[in-house]
């Protein structure tokens, strides 16, 4: 038989996935055995693998395989999503390509055109998914738009519109302006973004109107801090400066104590308002401070003060004066008074207009506000109770209201009401009664409610709308400003709150058994930490918005009369029958009904998915529903945790009353090495078919799962698969090492070849133990480690090392047979790692039947295992490891015979393994002896000394100053475990067993401590 001398993962994954297709070993039907099902998170139909699905994918795969082998029915669904609004997207956009509108074409054209995409894109990524080993049963693919799926959804929704939980109802939701349609709060991702706080002067009503700042832009008006006309700006501020130089003594005590003091505003000193020189200003509150020296008792420097006070007044400027004894006698009090006053809002504007300052991220929307609300508790404001204002620019009267639900501290105080675009702004016009204004078309132009800007975009108005309302007289101030937007899981774009017509499901109720069965631990989450993430959602849900204003998906089964009335049928046939029941018109036709033009949510078709797969929601009683629901467990991301999975645990308990799965495992996010997520526009992210042509599917699976626990992020680097790809060679070329031997039946089996044997079937019997433990608890990961150090170490290091035969001398053919049915078990353990080249190297193993196949095979099982012997074992290895090390040290070759003497202690000599260690310790003698050995290199193992003499290749000096550093850390190590046993609080208060095992290692260290000493007195 010949065997390539190196694994072509190519050729091979290719073969053995053909072979396991063609004898549908993946195919599952209902029979006699346990089941385990898995069903597949459902990708879009029109997506590619990516890096996140490689790593779901290979972890569903290894629980999948590892079932069929542990001898179970294992069935794994496999299935794509419609992906409404993903899909609709690209449809569109090829139309719009070719200058072409749905609208122009109409529905029934569209979705032809929408079915031409699903079938040239669709299955794409399954067929990607065979490329990295994923053993689905092909046969059973589901599509969320299939007939099966299909019916049942709409079924679905009919059922529960009888049952009074589905409504429709005007809402405010959240509109993708982008893909025309509302979404659930779920599909909105929130994002920090840099915005401006856009501060805004509503008019009060019957008052002087607001005029508009003299000079340039409000920017360059604010940068110079200025009011005075422009050709008097420079001689006043001249004059500014000669006054600044004859300040009295309590101006310069009032500007350090304004300057020095937190009061949360900016204040300018000797400042030109007008043609007026003031003292101190506020201009953000519009207060100036006056500071009056003796001077101002004087008739006529009075009179010019008043009439000063008078013109600062109709400027909408606040005056306040302190005299320089106030000042300079108590400067603290002075400043309080002027806190007080900075706590008043400004109400005055040029020429006497009043108003109030309102701040706002979003000016566009100034169109659709129906109302300002203040505080009723905010004493500021107490003068504008029962007053309405101007909107800017549209000129709209519009009320003040007040409730508690303003922030006092936030922002101005004040809030702009817009009932139609912001989901609190609606509760607030629900509460008081206002009207709503939509001022947005669907796709986010201003609509003609209110006649400004017109057709124009949200955001291109945003930038218009402001050099408008600065010629106004409405915009004070611009501020930089972080805060969070939402955007559109799909289209990417800042999604819109929009009033709107959508249904609704009921989830109050829904959601009881679904929240009580998870937290009770009926269904587990893997890692335990999601369920508190399940349990805020769940207790906090709101109804879901179902409805979505797309044509490719499932059609809301909604037909509406010519009254307006509606029937909730699941075909035509049947809603011409209510219709003609509830209007008494036998004469109706199917033409007089109109059904509802929105369609489900994609997420209440895969809601069903665990059901629906097996056909029981049409048929709830059928033979696969009964035998493989509820399924075993789920893969996914915590990302979908409220779109998907807990959706589908409210489908199980609403309509099979019991769980939908057993366990849920919660992957990670793939990151790379700076922990950044893996995405195109970042280009961190490798094509996993790229990976896969490189260092083949096993390397990449095993790449992916080193360093992945349950609900940790995968800091994703290429050496990982290159490491996993080593790991194949590794077993490639054990095997081929074991195939070259020789055998001769003939031959007698060495004692060291039983000992390794027998050895190796008790740890394997551990490790598979252990193994099973962690599969158990969902440690996949360390599944995996515990596995790859098991082959890569203990067989194909140090049992294949102990029983391989001499140089070009054959192995008894006992031996030869024991370790090929050891290599089978080996195979079979790491197989759901390792599908393609475990399979290449079973099938070479043995002489196999057509038809047959390790992942039909077996598990391992866990036989009886001695503890002692294994430990025993570990002694007799680090005895080899000691040789070995005395051998690089002084440059022995590894052909060169040695000599072995042992002074035994208490432990670390084994007698029963000395021909283990002689057989890779490649040893002449190994005996035992009752004093050191004078020229020898030496080594410990626990209480043991095994000594090697040397001759003349020994270096004294060298091998003093080594013992001597043992000897050091040895002191260091008993040290500290005195300090735990010398401190009584442990003594008394640690279990009895932590307690034995740290007076262990005093004695194990004591030991070594006298062995070393004595060692160190006869070499000096």
């Amino acid at each position: 038989m010949e065997i390539p001398s190196k694994y072509s993962s190519a050729s091979v994954e290719d073969k053995w996935y053909k072979y396991w297709m063609d004898n549908k070993f993946f195919h599952s039907e209902p029979d006699e055995r346990e089941p385990y099902t898995i069903v597949i998170p459902p990708p879009n139909v029109t997506g590619v693998l990516h890096m996140g699905h490689m790593l779901n994918n290979t972890i569903q795969d290894i629980l999948v395989r590892r079932a069929r082998l542990l001898g179970k029915n294992a069935c794994w669904v496999p299935g794509t999503d419609h992906a409404s609004i993903a899909t609709e997207a690209k449809v569109v956009g090829r139309l719009a390509d070719k200058g072409i509108s749905k609208f122009d074409i109409g529905r029934e054209e569209f979705l032809k055109h929408a079915w031409d995409w699903t079938h040239e894109h669709g299955g794409i990524i399954l067929e990607q998914l065979k490329k990295l080993g994923a053993s689905c049963d092909w046969d059973r693919t589901c599509f969320t738009m299939d007939e099966a799926r299909s019916e049942s959804v709409i079924s679905t929704f009919v059922d529960l519109y009888n049952k009074g939980l589905i409504y429709r109802g005007v809402r405010m939701v959240n509109w993708d302006p982008a893909a025309k349609t509302a979404l659930s709060d779920e599909e909105v991702i929130h994002k920090e973004v840099q915005s401006k706080l856009y501060y805004l002067r509503y008019q009060i009503e019957n008052t002087a109107p607001l005029s508009p700042p003299v000079g340039g832009k409000l920017s360059e008006v604010s940068a110079k801090f200025k009011t005075a006309h422009p050709m008097q700006y420079e001689l006043l501020r001249e004059n500014a400066r000669n006054l600044r130089k004859e300040s009295t003594e309590a101006e310069s005590a009032l500007w350090e104590a304004l300057r020095s003091k937190n009061l949360g505003d900016k204040f300018r000193r000797q400042h030109i308002i007008g043609d007026i020189i003031v003292d101190f200003v506020c201009l953000d509150k519009q207060l100036v401070i006056e500071v009056d020296g003796g001077y101002h008792n004087e008739p006529e420097t009075q009179e010019l003060d008043k009439l000063k006070t008078e013109i600062l007044n109709e400027l909408g400027y606040r005056v306040i004066r302190f005299t320089n004894e106030e000042v300079i006698g108590n400067t603290g009090a002075v400043t309080n008074k002027i806190k007080e006053q900075l706590s008043l809002p400004p109400t005055g504007g040029p020429r006497g207009a009043e108003y109030i300052v309102i701040a706002t991220t979003r000016p566009e929307t100034i169109l659709g506000d129906t109302a300002v609300c203040i505080n009723p508790n905010d004493e500021r404001f107490a003068h504008l109770r029962g007053k309405k204002v101007i909107v800017p620019l549209v000129g709209r009267v519009i009320p003040i209201v007040e409730d508690e639900y303003v922030d006092m501290e936030f922002g101005t105080g004040c809030l702009k009401i817009t009932p139609a675009h912001d989901v609190h702004d609606y509760e607030i016009g629900m509460k008081y009664n206002l009207p709503s204004i939509d001022i947005f078309n669907d796709d986010g132009t201003i609509n003609e409610e209110v006649g400004l800007f017109a057709g124009e975009d949200r955001f291109a108005v945003r930038e218009s709308i402001i050099p408008q309302l600065e010629a106004a007289g409405n915009l004070e101030k611009i501020e930089d400003y972080t805060n969070k937007v939402g955007y559109s899981e799909r289209t990417h774009v800042a999604i819109e709150p929009k009033l709107s017509a959508q249904w609704f499901l009921k989830m109050e109720d829904l959601v009881k058994p679904a929240l009580e069965n998870v937290m009770n631990d009926n269904i587990q989450f893997h890692p335990a930490k999601f369920k508190n993430v399940y349990r805020h959602w769940m207790e906090n849900i709101k109804d879901w918005c179902i409805s979505r204003q797309l044509w490719w998906g499932h059609r809301i089964p909604v037909y509406y009369l010519q009254d307006g009335s509606l029937v909730v049928a699941d075909s035509d046939e049947k809603a011409l029958e209510l219709a003609r029941e509830k209007s008494g018109n036998a004469n109706l036709q199917l033409s007089d009904l109109r059904q509802d033009e929105d369609c489900l949510d994609t997420w209440f078709s895969s809601w069903l998915w665990p059901i629906s797969v097996f056909d029981g929601v049409r048929n709830p009683d059928n033979k696969e529903i009964e035998y493989y629901y509820p399924t075993n467990d789920l893969v996914t991301a915590p990302d979908i945790i409220f779109f998907w999975v807990a959706r589908m645990v409210i489908t199980g308990y609403e309509y099979k009353q019991e769980l939908p799965f057993k366990n849920v495992y919660f992957t990670g996010m793939v990151r790379d090495k700076q922990r950044r997520k893996m995405s195109k526009s970042l280009g961190n992210s490798p094509n996993p078919l790229d990976l896969i042509a490189q260092y083949g599917a096993d390397g990449v699976r095993v790449g992916m799962l080193l360093c992945s626990p349950a609900g940790g992020d995968l800091l994703f680097d290429e050496s990982l698969p290159q490491q996993g790809a080593g790991f194949v060679t590794k077993l490639w070329n054990s095997f081929r090492l074991v195939q070259g031997w020789e055998v001769d039946a003939s031959i007698p089996q060495p004692e060291h070849s039983r000992l390794a044997l027998d050895w190796f079937k008790q740890k394997f019997s551990q490790v598979v133990e252990q193994t099973n433990d962690h599969f158990d608890k969902f440690r996949i990961s360390d599944a995996l480690m515990l596995s790859y150090n098991t082959v890569r170490d203990e067989f194909s290091g140090w049992l294949l090392e102990l029983v391989k035969p001499a140089y070009q001398q054959p192995i008894d053919k006992q031996t030869y047979d024991e370790l090929i049915d050891i290599f089978d078990d080996v195979l079979r353990f790491i197989h759901p790692f390792m599908p393609f080249v475990t399979e290449e190297i079973w099938q070479y193993l043995k002489e196999r039947k057509d038809g047959e196949s390790i992942m039909i095979s077996q598990w391992p099982t866990v036989g009886k295992y001695d503890e002692a012997f294994l430990s025993d074992f570990e002694d007799a290895k680090e005895v080899i490891s000691g040789i070995r090390n005395i051998r690089t040290k002084n440059n022995i070759a590894n052909k060169e015979v040695l000599e072995l003497s042992v002074m035994k202690g208490d432990k670390g000599y084994v007698p029963a393994l000395n021909s283990v260690v002689s057989k890779l310790g490649n040893l002449s003698s190994y005996t035992e002896v009752n004093e050191e050995v004078s020229g020898a290199s030496s080594f410990l193992v626990k209480s043991s000394t095994y000594f090697i003499p040397m001759g003349d290749l020994v270096d004294v000096e060298e091998e003093l100053a080594q013992l001597k550093e043992e000897l050091k850390y040895n002191q260091g190590f008993l040290k500290s475990v005195m300090g735990k046993l010398s401190n009584e609080k442990f003594v008394s208060g640690a279990p009895e067993a932590v307690v034995a095992k740290e007076r262990a290692k005093q004695a194990d260290a004591e030991a070594k401590i006298k062995v070393l000493e004595e060692q160190i007195a006869k070499l000096s």
